[in-house]
């Protein structure tokens, strides 16, 4: 199954957050937008989810490639899942910015 299909990406602009469901729990990444970037500040993950959080990180990822914004991580999991697929979104990061 795609994983895009698997996860319906909701952005709850109030709270400043990426929301999804798993299992009926509720997934988050909070996030900070600047100046035509979005600074991913801290996700969590509710417990026995997150073995899918690369899942979500993903969806995330695709989400602000279609906004056509840059992309920041600044949550250390985040960051950590950059670097592990910095080929496949260094073009997700700003001029100047590496991870």
């Amino acid at each position: 199954m795609d994983v895009m299909t698997a996860i319906e990406l909701t952005d709850n602009e109030f709270l400043r957050q990426f929301e999804t469901t798993f299992d009926e729990k509720l997934a988050k990444i909070e996030y900070s937008l600047q100046d035509r970037k979005i600074f991913l500040t801290k996700i969590h993950m509710p417990e026995g989810t997150e073995d899918r959080m690369n899942d979500f990180i993903v969806a995330v990822f695709k989400e602000v490639e279609d906004r056509n914004i840059r992309l920041v991580p600044t949550s250390p999991e985040i960051a950590k899942f950059m670097r592990s697929n910095r080929r496949k979104y260094k073009n997700l990061l700003p001029v100047g910015i590496n991870i």
